[in-house]
């Protein structure tokens, strides 16, 4: 029995078939993944993990180039992590027992044990967003959010900020955060994928962060 073998340019068809469609098999598998993705309030079982996430991306644990895809400012203890998840203010999203993201969402007087978080608030009154004057009873503090490296692009921004903002919205009306002028990735996720606005600027230990607020009635869905 003869087999003929495939032409060089049948190879070549073929290949560039497969290439084509690498893209949507991907898309396709990450589809089935994101069934299995759950946004919640974290617990306390979900400490270690948090740590380990954000160990990952604190800035200083980054390289220069590392630092161009996004990065955390503010890092947290476990006390401080219990603590927060004790005032349901930590939501993480789940894959398969794996946290892949968190974000932190809490009132000034949990925030103000960092010294940044007192320079924001000192600029309030000054402020003011869709009308309303800024205070520290109107608002919250946002953030930070981490995204695990390879899940980052994929709609848990949008997913995890959702969970996050039904939560806080029966309490505050208006969300503020700030974020490192450097963090290009950051600034834009927040304002052209989440709709944040740009409020304010300030310095603090010689960086230039951005101030932005955020309507808590706007869904991002």
């Amino acid at each position: 029995m003869n087999f003929a073998l495939p032409r060089r340019d049948e190879i070549t068809f073929w290949e560039k078939i497969k290439i084509a469609t690498v893209p949507y098999i991907l898309k396709i598998n990450f589809a089935i993944k994101s069934i299995k993705m759950k946004s919640r309030l974290a617990t306390t079982n979900d400490i270690h993990q948090v740590l380990a996430l954000q160990k990952l991306n604190i800035f200083a644990n980054l390289s220069e180039a590392e630092r161009e895809d996004g990065f955390v400012t503010t890092p947290f203890t476990y006390a401080q992590i219990r603590e927060i998840i004790g005032l349901k203010g930590l939501f993480v999203t789940e894959m398969e027992g794996e946290i892949i993201a968190y974000v932190f969402a809490g009132s000034w007087k949990y925030f103000s044990q960092w010294k940044i978080f007192k320079v924001m608030v000192a600029s309030f009154p000054k402020l003011i967003f869709d009308g309303k004057r800024i205070n520290t009873q109107n608002t919250f503090q946002y953030g930070p959010i981490c995204i695990k490296k390879n899940f980052r692009g994929n709609g848990i921004l949008q997913s995890l900020f959702e969970k996050m903002r039904l939560e806080m919205l029966k309490k505050y009306p208006i969300s503020i955060t700030f974020i490192n002028k450097e963090n290009k990735r950051s600034i834009f996720a927040h304002t052209q994928k989440l709709h944040w606005n740009i409020i304010d600027e300030f310095e603090f230990n010689d960086n230039t962060y951005v101030t932005l607020g955020f309507d808590m009635k706007n869904s991002v869905l």
